[in-house]
């Protein structure tokens, strides 16, 4: 993988490419969860990388895009991945987002109507304002406290269990939460809860202009994502997969499964010349 910086007014973001160069061809741009970084899509990079452009990215305020001031917001977070994808002659980008780089994905196919050649969501969640009651919006809000609370020695432990499922997932989990610190790791952590918040409450449509599919591990014990992603799939029809043996991170638990779905999903996309 090559690395590159893109600068920005409050920091620099980086973020890797690899593969052919071929600015016809779709380019598959992975998009990690809150506090994960790019080796997050490690598996993806050195799978998809022999036949397609790829490009992953540590967004603002995570792994190597620090320090960066925490007062960005999703759209930000869109529109510098616009940029890094117009510097790189992206015409046709798959957007793969994990957890938090899925609500990315659908911040930026909602500014950029028509730009994106597809979505993954791995174990993420719609952004549409009518899947949300206005308590659990309230609750994004408030997790500073709860957070700060935690020994940091158990909300390690928690972070690791809570997104994967095999022994794998869970250390290059801990890994990543140990790459912050406590303070920092939980800074980035609320802050992110919050900006998810505001989307929300933005009330945007969100539309998913471009094919679509989702993934969930069927041990996913984050939040509300299983039960989110069933209601995902009832209400706009995106074929929904269960990724078996996995969690939340589940393109690192089972990565042979989901880079199976993944490259089913891309020759679906070129079948149809999208």
């Amino acid at each position: 993988m090559e690395k590159h910086i893109y600068p920005t007014e409050s920091g620099t973001v980086s973020y890797w490419t690899a593969g052919p160069r071929n600015p016809g061809a779709c380019t598959l741009v992975f998009l990690p969860g809150l506090t994960a970084d790019h080796t997050l899509f490690d598996a993806q990079m050195a799978h998809f990388s022999h036949t397609y452009p790829c490009i992953v990215w540590d967004a603002p305020a995570h792994g190597e895009s620090r320090p960066y001031p925490l007062d960005f917001s999703l759209d930000d977070y869109a529109l510098i991945l616009h940029g890094i994808l117009a510097k790189e002659n992206v015409s046709r980008p798959v957007l793969v987002g994990q957890s938090l780089g899925g609500y990315v994905a659908q911040a930026y196919a909602d500014l950029f109507p028509g730009e994106v050649a597809g979505f993954v969501s791995i174990d993420s969640a719609p952004l549409k304002r009518s899947y949300y009651p206005k308590w659990e919006i309230a609750a994004l809000r408030h997790t500073k406290g709860m957070y700060l609370s935690i020994p940091w020695r158990l909300l390690r432990r928690w972070g690791s269990f809570g997104t994967a499922a095999t022994p794998h997932g869970r250390a290059q989990m801990r890994v990543m939460m140990e790459r912050y610190g406590r303070r920092d790791y939980c800074e980035l952590a609320t802050h992110g809860y919050l900006m998810l918040s505001d989307a929300i409450d933005a009330c945007r449509p969100y539309t998913i202009d471009c094919p679509a599919l989702l993934l969930c591990g069927e041990y996913d014990r984050a939040g509300d994502v299983r039960p989110f992603n069933k209601k995902w799939n009832e209400v706009e029809g995106i074929p929904l997969v269960w990724v078996p043996r996995a969690g939340h991170n589940s393109n690192v638990d089972n990565p042979e499964f989901v880079n199976n779905q993944i490259e089913q999903f891309l020759h679906s996309i070129d079948g149809e010349n999208v």
